[in-house]
Parts: C-alpha cells; structure tokens; sequence
C-alpha cells in the first residue's frame, strides 16, 4: 500500500470521506485522490514523493503557479506582524481599491473568506434591495453551497426548483427557480409569469461548473437587459472567472460591454489564501451593515495574510501573465483535441477564455443536458492514464482545467507526450 492509500484510510476514519471537499475523493474517476505533501511552479507533490504537472492549480487561484516567490514572501511579512485582528488593515483598502480599478462595476467591495459566502450575500441583498423572494439561477451553474443555490432542475422549460441535496428544504428552494442555461426564451417566459417577485438573476459569468460553457454571444448581455426592465438585479459569479481569464475578468474580457449590479469573486483574488468578495453599485452596497439593513458579518473576513497574498497576485498579473496563460491553453486545447481525434474518441473542446475542459461526446454543449450526455467512463480512463504518466487533471468530467504562468515548455512537453496513451485508454483500446 503507498502513502497515498494509507493516508486515504486514516483520513476517512475521522473525515467524512477522507476529504473536506467531495470532488477531491475521486468519486466520479474512481481510485485513491492523492494526498500533496507541497507544490511548486507547475508541479505538486505527493506523500510518495512523485511529482506531477498539474492541470488543477488549486482549481484556479494558482495563477502564477504555486508558491511564487513574490506571494510567498508576502504572506511570510504578513504573518509576522499577526495572523489575524479581527480589525480593519490597510491591505483591505488596497485590495478593495485593487479590485475596483480592474472592475468598474464593483464600485464598492466587502470581502469575505468563501465564495459561497460572496454569492450567498449577494442573493440576500438583492432580496433585501428589491424586496422581492424569488431568484433565477441556471442549471449547471454552482453558486456554492448555500441551501437556496443548490436547488436543482426539474422538468420542463422552467420549474420552481426542487432541492439538490439532502438537509436542504423545499421552503428553501421554493424561491429559486431554475432555467436551462443560455435559453433566453425561457428566461423571458419566466419574467412574463413571474417578473413581479424576482429579486435577481444569477449567473457564472461563463460556467465552468458543468464543464466549460461559453455564454452565447450578447447572452450576459441579454441578461442586463431583461433583468433591468423588470426592476430585478443581475448578479455576475465571477468566482472563477475573475482575474483568472483577464485582468478585468470575464466583464473585461467582454469588453464591459454591460455592467452588473453585483459581481462576486474569488480563488485568484486571494491569490490562493481563503478569501473572496462581493462587489457592485455603491448604492446597493451601502445596504449592508453597518450601513443598511442587510446583515453579514465574519470574524476572518478581510484576513490580512489572505488581503497580502491577493494583493501581491493582482500585481504580479499583467499582461505577460494573461498572454503565456492563453498561449499555453491554446496549445494545449489543440494537443488534446488531435491525440483524441487519432484516436476515435468522440469529444469536443470548449473554452471560456483560457479555461477549457474536454466533453467526451459528439456536438457542441450549451446546456447541463448535453454536459451530462457525456462518456464519464472514457473520461475517466484518460484521466488515469494521464494520472500514471505524472499529469493531475481535475477529477471530474464536469470541470475546467487550469494553466499557469509557470507552466513552461518542460511541463507542456511533459502533458502532450502524454495525451496519446491517456486518448487510446479513453477509446478503450
């Protein structure tokens, strides 16, 4: 039995699972996750010793790679001074002003330690702003893990949402109503029946939660539109996006062709620590305590290890950064898609940005339905056989994979020479 094993079996002895989050168990691949004993640039480390490139990259916040010198020795400076006062700090002014520079929508900025917590407040305020119950979300889409965003969908075009795990209330999903994700047909039949008591819209900017799905062209910005006519808010989940795809995000990248009234955000800007954070129009953000009456609160929010390692991260993130990130993806989309298509395997590359993930299955995928409609089991396959030539992908179907800045032509030499094994596994041959 290696280290990995037998961390697995003592961890699931006092963690449920073995894991405190569930993708990391393997559940969907099968076999035993690895347990990383440190990480550095574009590799992580096991128990065992091995070394792997690594497509996770702290699913996202990794942007520069793990363990940049410069981030590192900022954490370290911060650290000295206390690891936390339960106070105001400097680096939270800066940050936030950090934020507001590259996103002209988030007028003001709170931060907070989870980005369940960012959209969780988000959700509360637009209810509090509108005075109104019932929020729109879209199937496939993960808002985190807050009883009212983990409603499911049920059939038809549009259905009030049943709950998608146990422990959470039909009370609670009651006010979410949940519609297939880049349908704005049944986005305006919904308004047309229900305009009166939504809140709010809320949507990933571009999903990467069902496997990468760009938003057809003027979508968000079809969104902006119906969301203002019916006096409802539009809520953009930049927790994956953000920082991650563009200096400015997913907004940025479009150009900031619309603005939302609220915008969350996480992974890159903690910069790897936990901390994320919700901004928007200054008039609405002025509802929240000690302001308004929209109450939220956290004894870490606003960290200052977290605020140093955010703040060093965005700094370091210029153009260069954003441009070897999406020359890499690019390189990479095309390896994958050539080893699978000489190999038989239906499948289709999708990308948002420079996050991309592999459907294993024919035809374009703009909804949850066609993510699920996928081959799990061949997916599976090439992600050991990628596991056993020292290459860790996300361990899931369902997920984007990440490049960093420190992914050089070693580390990219070392995952294309291995896709054409993984290609063939995946064909089962």
């Amino acid at each position: 039995m290696n280290r990995d094993q037998e961390l697995f079996e003592r961890a699931r002895r006092v963690i449920p699972g073995g894991v405190d989050s569930p993708v990391r168990a393997f559940g969907s691949v099968g076999g035993t996750p690895l347990f990383i004993s440190r990480a550095e640039g574009a590799y992580v480390f096991d128990e065992n010793g091995d070394r792997y490139v690594d497509l996770v990259c702290s699913w996202g916040p990794a942007l520069l790679g793990h363990a940049h010198p410069e981030v590192v020795a900022a954490v370290r400076e911060a650290a000295v001074r206390g690891l936390s006062f339960g106070a105001p700090t400097l680096a939270e002014v800066e940050l936030a002003e950090a934020v507001r520079a590259r996103v002209p929508a988030a007028e003001q900025v709170r931060f907070v330690s989870t980005g369940t917590e960012a959209t969780m407040t988000a959700v509360r305020l637009a209810r509090g702003a509108t005075g109104r119950d019932a929020i729109v979300k879209f199937a496939g889409c993960y808002h985190g893990h807050s009883d009212a965003l983990l409603a499911a969908a049920g059939s038809g075009v549009a259905t009030q949402g049943l709950p998608g795990s146990a422990g959470v209330t039909q009370a609670a999903a009651r006010d979410t109503i949940v519609v297939d994700y880049n349908d704005l047909d049944a986005l305006e039949r919904v308004f047309a029946e229900a305009g009166d008591r939504i809140a709010a819209v809320i949507t990933e900017a571009a999903p990467c939660n069902m496997g990468v799905v760009a938003p057809a062209p003027g979508f968000n910005a079809a969104l902006r539109d119906l969301t203002s006519r019916h006096g409802a808010l539009l809520i953009v989940d930049e927790v994956l996006t953000g920082f991650r795809v563009h200096g400015g995000g997913w907004l940025g990248l479009e150009g900031n062709a619309y603005a939302p009234d609220l915008v969350t955000f996480g992974k890159v800007v903690g910069g790897g620590m936990p901390l994320a954070a919700l901004g928007g129009r200054a008039d609405l953000m002025q509802l929240l305590a000690p302001v308004g009456p929209v109450y939220q609160a956290g004894t870490l929010s606003g960290n200052p290890l977290a605020t140093a390692a955010g703040l060093a991260t965005l700094r370091l993130a210029d153009r260069g950064i954003y441009g070897h990130v999406d020359d890499r993806s690019t390189q990479l989309q095309l390896a994958v898609g050539e080893a699978l298509t000489a190999a038989g395997v239906p499948h289709v590359v999708q990308n948002a940005g420079n996050l991309f993930s592999v459907f294993f299955r024919d035809g374009e995928v703009s909804t949850y339905d066609d993510a699920k409609a996928q081959d799990q089991a061949a997916f599976a396959r090439f992600f050991h056989a990628m596991l056993d030539q020292k290459v860790a992908l996300p361990p899931s179907a369902f997920e984007a994979w990440f490049l960093s800045a420190a992914h050089d032509d070693k580390a990219m030499d070392q995952i294309v020479s291995a896709l054409p094994a993984a290609a063939r596994a995946a064909a089962g041959s």
